[in-house]
């Protein structure tokens, strides 16, 4: 497995100087909310959307220095990501995420929903101030889709009836969003070509949904201490992914268990065993794959450089929190 750190050299440096601002962006007027982004912040976690930002920043500028709009850029990805992961605990009522406590379990749900929107308003803010309006509207349109994407996942509770290109659909909205469009705007400011942009745009895309699918095979094949959750609380929650839509093809009677809703005892753990005993995991690593190496293949038109080559080597990084 390719540990991220490593992953990450080409901006090791940009990403220590990222999580230096990323408090001081949002400012002590308001001590709660400082002391809320404080602890998000802190919290740390992998930072590949920002990492990828600036990666992506370094291959399109190879003869110059990133500059102080792609530094800010990545800063407002990591933003946006922070502020829809405080939203989602409060939905999915997680009293962790990596390992420490949320921000409603510590704070109230009031404070953690106006900490998310404050998060988003900052983000907005800075955004704004890059003066590029088709860098904000992209970003805008992450926020449109984040929000478009919990609805989504929300009305399609214990469905078994959606389709694999619903479910991708809500991945995209959900996760691939940022990845795509923050991917697309960092080429934006390198003033690459249109078809650059747009490959670009498809890199982001294709990595967002290999890397929510993995995230979604996980709940399956992961420890609950790896996790930070109970295995299996995707699926008690409701929210049936590639694995879980893929067994529904070879056992019907999962389909019981799912639309009551595992109202009964030992329903889930039946539930699971079932999934299991299907190809529905291996037929999700698939899927996976596939957006992985589709991703890969709209790196071509970069010229070749550690950044280009990191940002190749992310889609094997992926699919290695598999195994």
């Amino acid at each position: 497995m390719t540990p991220a750190t490593s992953l990450f050299a080409p901006v090791e440096a940009d990403l220590r100087l990222l999580a230096d601002n990323l408090i001081h962006l949002v400012g002590n007027d308001h001590p709660i909310l400082y002391a809320a982004a404080e602890h998000l912040f802190g919290a740390g976690g992998k930072r590949i959307r920002p990492a990828i930002v600036l990666l992506i920043s370094r291959a399109t500028m190879l003869n110059q220095d990133i500059t102080q709009r792609h530094r800010r850029l990545a800063e407002i990805t990591e933003m946006i990501h922070t502020a829809s992961l405080v939203h989602d605990d409060v939905v999915d009522e997680s009293s962790t995420r990596r390992g420490v406590p949320t921000v409603h379990s510590l704070f109230g749900n009031r404070i953690a929903i106006l900490a998310g929107d404050f998060l988003f308003a900052q983000s907005s803010w800075y955004l704004a101030n890059l003066d590029n309006l088709d860098v904000v509207k992209l970003l805008s349109q992450v926020i449109m889709d984040l929000a478009a994407g919990e609805i989504q996942q929300g009305l399609n509770r214990f469905d078994t009836s959606i389709s694999i290109d619903t479910y991708l659909q809500k991945n995209y909205y959900k996760t691939a969003t940022l990845f795509a469009n923050s991917a697309k705007a960092a080429g934006l400011l390198s003033e690459v070509s249109s078809e650059i942009a747009e490959d670009l745009y498809l890199y982001g895309n294709h990595i967002g949904l290999a890397f929510q699918i993995v995230d979604d095979i996980l709940d399956f094949t992961s420890s609950a201490d790896t996790l930070g959750k109970p295995v299996g609380s995707d699926l008690k929650s409701g929210h049936l992914t590639a694995p879980v839509l893929y067994a529904l093809e070879e056992q019907p009677k999962l389909e019981v268990f799912v639309e009551r809703e595992f109202a009964h005892d030992g329903d889930l753990e039946q539930a699971l065993a079932l999934i299991k005993d299907t190809k529905g995991i291996q037929r999700a690593r698939e899927l996976a794959s596939h957006h992985a190496k589709l991703a890969i293949g709209h790196l071509g038109s970069l010229l070749p450089s550690e950044s280009r080559q990191a940002l190749l080597s992310m889609a094997d990084y992926v699919l290695s929190r598999l195994y």
